[in-house]
């Protein structure tokens, strides 16, 4: 009609607008557009195919509204196969949708927040276990502590055990040391790593030493309501936003198995630096907003005075903790990590124990009391932390087969000179192959150690063959300095 009011040519004007003459000449002398022209109508123009089905949904979808649309139509041709046919489903699932528009509930109002630049770092943490992760093929159980920036969406994720105090401050730490600036308020759930439940009806208040943590680095504490993780929605957000990513990363890594834990933390701090790689812009606009980052840092582990106990165990934050023997009597320096112990006896290290997970109250490592119990055979039986010193699925096997073939106390004596073989040969991942196969069904013979150590030519006492590590003369090499060589190629 624009094209007509300018040239006065219908013919023209319809080429123009890709329309039959005639259509355009009807809507020109009509004078009004298509949409004007159609009869808006309320009544249907074919049979409606659901007339039976339908008033006997309804009811149903009324007291169950989370009913999916396609069990409910399976359902009601399963009561009237006569009147309801499968070809109606897709008509059925349209009709469903419309009802839930107009009668269906309402969904949750998320309201769009307006972040301020550089005020505030989101922490919280994430299961990673659906990124399959293996280390050396055994799985790597952990979460991730994960800060974000809401404003730039700069993000910063660590690996951890728990959601403790020590993986907080580890995790804190991580991040602003990487961003090298400091907001001004923290803001977190109510974990108990932050917070702790105060008598009555007064709701949370902050941990000693979580307030001794952010004191350090000037922030302000900030939590969100109780059963409000929306509130928390940006790092919320991103923690499946993270897992994405690192999913797609494995995908080209082409493996989900790392050769060390420490491979693993370098993969992460990989895929993080790349991600913010396309947040600078943003961040930047937050750098002049942050503070200074301190010039120290706090220590990230917890300190402890625990005396070795005449069962050569200490106890650390609930959990039993073997030694050394040679250390009974004396007391010593433990340092708590997040994942691991390191143990002193003044500044001397002495060794370094991996710390237990979940809600395991004893760690017992064979090595630290098997010639004790070879002296002490009978102790076995009734041992306290005896489940503790079947180091995996293996030697509980080994340890039914060598009980059924010689007996309860000459098995139980042999199962203990296994264990001496394990710490003799270089522990069970080396004899633990073998063990499954002298173990198999297909083998029904009785055994004994002396058996094995034959087999694997190690004399009874003889200590392990050391790890040779043969280093070449170079002083051979000094006497072609000087003399001038030939490359072949």
């Amino acid at each position: 009609m624009s094209e007509y009011q300018q040239s006065g040519k219908i013919g023209v004007s319809a080429m123009k607008a890709d329309l039959h003459p005639q259509t355009a000449r009807k809507y020109v002398g009509a004078g009004k557009p298509p949409d004007e022209l159609q009869v808006k109508h309320s009544w249907r123009t074919r049979e409606d195919p659901l007339e039976f089905i339908w008033p006997r949904a309804e009811p149903i979808l009324a007291a169950a509204p989370e009913l999916e649309a396609k069990e409910l139509f399976g359902y009601l041709r399963s009561m009237y196969p006569d009147q309801v046919a499968e070809e109606q489903l897709r008509t059925f699932q349209r009709r469903i949708q419309q009802w839930r528009l107009e009668h269906g509930k309402d969904h949750e109002v998320f309201f769009e927040q307006e972040h301020v630049p550089g005020r505030v770092l989101q922490v919280d943490w994430t299961h990673a276990k659906s990124l399959g992760i293996t280390v050396r093929g055994h799985p790597l159980d952990h979460l991730l502590c994960h800060a974000v920036l809401p404003y730039s969406n700069w993000e910063w994720a660590t690996r951890c055990q728990s959601e403790s105090m020590l993986s907080l401050r580890h995790g804190l730490q991580e991040a602003l040391h990487q961003l090298g600036w400091v907001t001004e308020i923290l803001q977190m759930d109510n974990s108990s790593a932050a917070t702790h439940r105060l008598g009555g009806e007064s709701g949370r208040d902050f941990n000693t030493e979580f307030l001794s943590l952010v004191g350090h680095y000037r922030m302000d504490p900030q939590t969100i309501n109780l059963c409000s993780p929306e509130e928390n929605g940006d790092v919320e957000s991103l923690n499946g936003h993270l897992k994405r990513r690192l999913k797609q990363h494995l995908l080209l890594r082409g493996s989900r198995d790392f050769g060390a834990e420490e491979a693993y933390d370098n993969f992460l701090m990989v895929v993080m630096r790349r991600a913010n790689q396309t947040r600078t812009t943003r961040l930047a606009e937050e750098i002049p907003r942050m503070r200074q980052l301190p010039a120290i840092r706090l220590s990230e582990y917890d300190e402890l005075q625990c005396p070795v106990s005449h069962h050569s165990t200490i106890r650390v934050k609930k959990v039993v903790y073997s030694v050394p023997a040679r250390l009974i009597g004396h007391e010593v320096k433990v340092e708590v990590y997040e994942g691991h112990l390191k143990i002193y006896h003044g500044r001397v290290l002495l060794l370094t124990l991996k710390r237990a997970l979940g809600e395991r109250r004893a760690v017992i490592d064979y090595r630290h009391v098997i010639e004790h119990l070879l002296r002490k055979p009978g102790a076995f039986t009734h041992y306290v932390h005896r489940e503790e010193l079947f180091p995996d699925s293996t030697f509980r096997l080994a340890y039914d087969r060598l009980v059924g073939d010689h007996g309860l106390r000459a098995g139980e004596l042999e199962y203990l000179r296994l264990l001496q073989l394990a710490a003799q040969s270089g522990g069970v991942n080396t004899i633990g192959s073998l063990v499954g196969e002298w173990c198999s069904p297909s083998d029904p013979g009785a055994w004994r150690v002396a058996d094995l150590r034959r087999f694997l030519d190690l004399e009874e006492g003889r200590p392990p063959l050391p790890d040779i590590q043969l280093e070449p003369d170079l002083g051979s090499y000094d006497a072609l300095l000087g003399e001038e060589v030939a490359h072949v190629g």
